[in-house]
């Protein structure tokens, strides 16, 4: 039985159609325009914190920008819809997709060999070392000089301060971060700066010619070609929308990139290996860039911009470009070009230490899910969507940032002591998976169903998720 001090339904319908509007207020919409999203089904997340409102708000503000997108290329195309698109957002399927949504059948998804990331107790304090990739883990083990074992590790930290910790490893390259509280990181230069950070940055991109391109209504992106330039879940996860919406997502990973969420997040994409650093193969990713109507990387803000290729030499290489990028910190403050992953920005927003002190924990708490990632990701994906419908209108590009801390910064404002004993997300069960079978490069799974209804709208990924860099760096004519 429900409390009757826990959140109501009604509560919680406030928490989501709040967060909704916030997200599409950010990509530049109109409030009244929300009232054509709708979300159904009951249950919740195990957390504190919002999270199902913020999977349920994100994937429905992507949902409602393909609305628009599609209004505004049947306008432009005089082939005017007879309704106006409807998004219905199924909320438990939404939490599902927040989590994982491959289901193999008969075999287990590939495991890299890797230390993975965790939290540590120092001599003051928690801290998380972010050690999944071989190049931050060996930057960890240079700073305390042990063996790659947990148990290694956890003796090591101990000897240290860990803000003396977090800056030592920052410095080798790697990735940590300090567990501060909220108040702390309110009082911090990088989160003061995050208060002042829209959820999304946008700026004008260069101009190209306005008008449609030769869409189907069920498959809106087809023939549209997206650079992808990602990694792990947040950008991953936009361009997989992208995917299922028919566009050709061509992922670029460089020679020593590997990842255990390929089996998640190549479904629907063309994956193949290139190395900025070599001045050939710089040339050709230019020629590719210019061939391109998206690009959405996740690369540190100071990154591309080092070898040439900032935002404004991107936009002359390719006129119109939707220019989409994600930062882990913010694009401002002293941490706008610091390495960071949803699990290290829990640490530092004070989420990690909200959820201990609350659950009265003797370790930090995260969030049930990576939320700050997949939420993120979403909201790249409307940027993605806002800006091709600009386009379609005035034949400008657009250029857009956001970050995980920012995204964060909005979640923290739903805390709440109770929300931990709303009722549950019902079991999965064999309806809640797609009809259709997956060929992936490992075998045969099904997904779980996509959580967003938009009229008229078909998601489907003719390519099966496979292997990184198991394709040519290159477009192809027919997809």
């Amino acid at each position: 039985m429900q409390s009757s001090t826990s959140p109501s339904d009604a509560d919680t319908s406030d928490v989501v159609q709040t967060l909704l509007k916030t997200l599409w207020r950010a990509s530049g919409g109109e409030l009244g325009e929300t009232a054509q999203v709708s979300f159904t089904s009951q249950g919740y997340l195990p957390s504190f914190f919002a999270v199902t409102e913020l999977a349920a708000a994100s994937m429905g503000a992507a949902g409602l920008a393909l609305a628009k997108l599609l209004d505004a290329l049947h306008h432009a195309s005089d082939r005017k819809p007879e309704t106006v698109p409807r998004v219905v957002v199924d909320q438990r399927l939404a939490s599902f997709w927040f989590a994982s949504t491959l289901r193999p059948e008969g075999w287990k998804p590939p495991q890299y060999s890797e230390v993975a990331a965790a939290d540590y107790q120092a001599q003051d304090g928690w801290l998380r070392l972010h050690t999944n990739a071989p190049h931050h883990l060996a930057a960890a083990l240079r700073v305390l000089q042990c063996s790659a074992s947990p148990e290694a590790m956890a003796r090591a930290v101990l000897t240290w301060k860990r803000d003396a910790l977090e800056a030592r490893i920052l410095a080798e390259g790697g990735c940590a971060a300090t567990m501060l509280s909220s108040e702390q990181w309110a009082q911090h230069p990088q989160g003061q700066a995050i208060c002042h950070e829209p959820l999304i940055d946008w700026a004008p991109g260069t101009q190209a010619s306005p008008g449609p391109w030769s869409f189907e209504p069920a498959q809106p992106l087809k023939g549209l070609k997206v650079l992808d330039m990602t990694r792990v879940l947040a950008g991953p996860a936009a361009t997989r929308m992208l995917a299922g919406l028919g566009a050709q997502v061509l992922r670029l990973d460089a020679p020593m990139w590997e990842e255990s969420n390929a089996p998640e997040m190549t479904l629907g994409k063309r994956c193949a290996e290139l190395d900025l650093r070599q001045a050939g193969q710089r040339a050709h990713w230019t020629k590719l860039l210019s061939e391109a109507d998206v690009f959405v990387h996740g690369y540190r803000s100071d990154a591309l911009a080092n070898m040439g290729l900032d935002p404004q030499a991107r936009q002359r290489i390719r006129p119109g470009l939707i220019d989409v990028s994600l930062d882990a910190y913010g694009f401002t403050g002293p941490w706008h070009n610091r390495r960071g992953f949803d699990s290290l920005v829990q640490m530092s927003l004070g989420i990690a230490q909200s959820g201990q002190q609350l659950a009265q924990s003797d370790r930090p708490l995260p969030l049930p899910v990576q939320a700050l990632d997949h939420a993120t990701g979403y909201l790249l994906a409307t940027a993605v969507l806002r800006g091709l419908e600009t386009r379609v209108k005035t034949g400008r590009g657009s250029i857009a940032r956001a970050s995980l801390a920012r995204t964060g910064a909005l979640l923290v404002t739903t805390l709440d002591p109770l929300r931990l004993e709303r009722p549950r997300l019902a079991p999965e069960t064999p309806d809640d998976l797609s009809d259709q079978m997956e060929h992936t490069g490992w075998g045969l799974a099904r997904r779980i169903r996509w959580p967003v209804t938009v009229s008229g709208v078909t998601m489907h990924w003719p390519l099966g998720a496979g292997p990184l860099k198991r394709h040519t760096a290159q477009w192809v004519s027919l997809f």
